[in-house]
């Protein structure tokens, strides 16, 4: 039998393999991250008719080289340009992801792991992260809390499927505001400032539930110049119901030697500046921040106040200027002329009347008790007989919201510099412990830097307030927050996105990369295993972005297949085929002239 023969029937079988091998490409043309596919051919084997021989010195012939008859051809290697990477495909779903670089996804089906460049996932019915055409699970690390710090971070162990909408990634846990400045402009000539009631500053902040406070400060403008007492006077809730009844509210800046909270001030008494003067020579001639008044038409001769429908609007001013909605409040305020061996009362609006001496009275309650040192007022009926409003004796000073501090401004910057005289201090702390003896407290202590205010001219305007968290965000507290929305990093990072502002860490995306990614094993589905050649999957996997690579979402890696290669392949292949079949059908027209000899 002719050798040609079968060496035809090879050439036809191996050109049928790189055939088969062509359509299979073309096949997946579309195919998501599929890899092209190349068949190389090698020598079947060879009949040795005659051996080689040497060169023989005695007989002086040369060497003969071998006689040797191929049988024809075998398929040598199936390829795979696993390394090549196809075009990308853009489809708007974040949860569709390209790999650029070397490196493949990690799926598992529940029994073993699997990788895939077909980056196009979706989130199951549980909130795991899947692939759409298997549901496999996508593979990679889950976050976890440092129990020291608190801190959230990624670490690179076993990898572990991503349930990423998890009931508990679904909201965003509440914090507590820890952090809060006070910004602006503060204008000594603000008649706020210089009013009996202050400049008022409200800072809103939240506890560990997520529950919305208000803690309302007012700055007053004192007697020296740069120097101003800030005091907490309530802490409100949502309701605008104050929750002093439950917590004790203290502003400060350190702790004293006791080690308990200190108030700020601890020098000197602090009268507040000047809001209302009147004309020596006539005392109801009222003047707040140069807008006159009288007061006459409100009091009779004793000074008593007259009823609501003699001048009420200019009594409830008047009253207005000590924080009385009620001039009747004010006005019949009882207050102590004399001194404790020998007391003489007599009502605010009768000392007004009658001018007086110069003494600072002390205001008694209806049974001639002395009430709190923060409702004094200072009257001078000297000279220029001045209403100074409140006196903040800040030495240990505390309201009944909590307590005062005395901040300071540079005069020739207007700069901020310090608390309590101290210019390495420019925070203070607002703490709301609960007044009776528990271990659950809401809230934390809150850090308030005022190190960015300035005391400046402003047109008797100022600008000052105050709002939570630090310079950088930080700190700033929140409420319970729901998810908006899941984004994808180029690191393989997933984070949620949540409606109160806040983001949270849901786990990276691992990858996996092989020595030799050639050596992986095809299993369908665009599935890969690992085999020996290609070297172990380790569990961990590695960040995409540790090699150089990085993840882009919102599009898929296509096939690499090369259609115009593809199609010159198929010709080539075609005429291959061709080319045995024809040396059949020649090998077999001499067999048939062979069998023709006997006739």
């Amino acid at each position: 039998m002719m050798r040609s023969l079968y060496s035809g029937v090879s050439g036809l079988k191996t050109h049928q393999v790189k055939m088969d091998v062509i359509g299979n490409n073309i096949a997946n043309v579309n195919t998501v991250a599929y890899k092209s596919q190349s068949i190389t051919f090698s020598e079947l084997m060879y009949q040795t008719t005659q051996a080689a021989s040497g060169p023989n010195e005695a007989t002086g012939t040369a060497g003969r080289n071998a006689k040797q008859i191929g049988l024809g051809s075998t398929s040598g290697a199936i390829s795979t340009a696993i390394t090549q990477q196809g075009s990308t495909q853009t489809t708007g779903n974040a949860f569709d992801l390209r790999i650029t670089g070397n490196a493949f996804f990690v799926v598992s089906n529940g029994s073993g792991n699997y990788f895939t460049r077909d980056g196009s996932f979706y989130v199951d019915a549980v909130g795991n992260l899947a692939m759409s055409s298997t549901g496999y699970n996508v593979m990679g690390w889950l976050p976890q809390t440092d129990p020291q710090t608190g801190q959230v971070s990624i670490v690179q162990d076993s990898v572990k499927k991503l349930q990423i909408l998890s009931p508990e990634n679904m909201t965003s846990e509440p914090q507590a505001t820890t952090k809060a400045t006070i910004t602006g402009i503060l204008d000594k000539n603000d008649s706020n400032v210089v009013g009996t009631n202050g400049k008022a500053v409200n800072m809103s902040f939240y506890d560990n539930l997520g529950y919305s406070y208000t803690a309302k400060y007012a700055i007053h403008g004192t007697d020296e110049e740069g120097i101003y007492v800030m005091e907490l006077n309530d802490v409100i809730d949502s309701n605008n119901d104050s929750i002093l009844d439950k917590f004790d509210a203290t502003i400060f800046t350190g702790t004293n030697s006791s080690g308990e909270p200190a108030n700020a001030v601890k020098s000197a008494q602090y009268t507040l500046a000047d809001a209302y003067t009147f004309d020596p020579e006539n005392p109801t001639k009222v003047s707040y921040n140069g807008s006159p008044y009288d007061i006459s038409t409100a009091l009779d001769d004793d000074g008593n106040i007259l009823s609501d429908d003699a001048s009420k609007t200019t009594a409830q001013v008047y009253a207005a200027a000590f924080g009385y909605d009620d001039p009747a409040e004010f006005f019949n305020l009882t207050v102590d002329l004399g001194n404790a061996s020998s007391p003489q009362y007599e009502t605010i609006g009768k000392v007004l009347k009658s001018g007086g001496g110069t003494y600072t009275y002390k205001s008694k309650d209806a049974d001639g008790n002395a009430l709190p040192d923060e409702t004094r007022y200072v009257i001078s009926s000297a000279s220029d007989r001045k209403v100074r409003g409140k006196v903040l004796n800040v030495d240990g000073y505390r309201t009944e919201a909590g307590s005062a501090i005395k901040i300071s401004y540079d005069q020739g910057t207007g700069k901020f510099t310090g608390i309590n005289g101290s210019t390495a201090t420019t925070a203070f702390n607002l703490s709301l412990k609960p007044q009776v003896e528990t271990s659950a407290n809401p809230f934390e202590d809150i850090e308030i830097d005022m190190s960015a205010s300035l005391n400046f001219n402003n047109e008797e305007t100022s600008t000052i307030s105050a709002k939570s968290g630090d310079d950088k965000g930080f700190g700033t507290g929140c409420a319970l927050g729901k998810m908006t929305g899941v984004s994808i990093q180029n690191n393989g990072m997933i984070y949620g996105a949540y409606d109160n502002g806040q983001t949270k860490l849901l786990g990276q995306i691992a990858v996996a990369s092989f020595s030799n990614a050639s050596g992986l094993e095809k299993e369908g589905d665009n599935l890969y295993k690992a085999t020996m050649n290609s070297g172990e999957f380790d569990g961990i996997g590695i960040d995409v972005t540790s090699e150089g690579g990085y993840l882009s979402t919102g599009v898929l890696e296509m096939s690499n297949v090369d259609l115009s290669s593809e199609f010159t392949e198929m010709i080539t292949t075609q005429r291959g085929f061709q080319a045995n079949s024809r040396i059949i059908t020649v090998s077999d027209t001499l067999l048939e002239e062979l069998v023709n000899l006997k006739r």
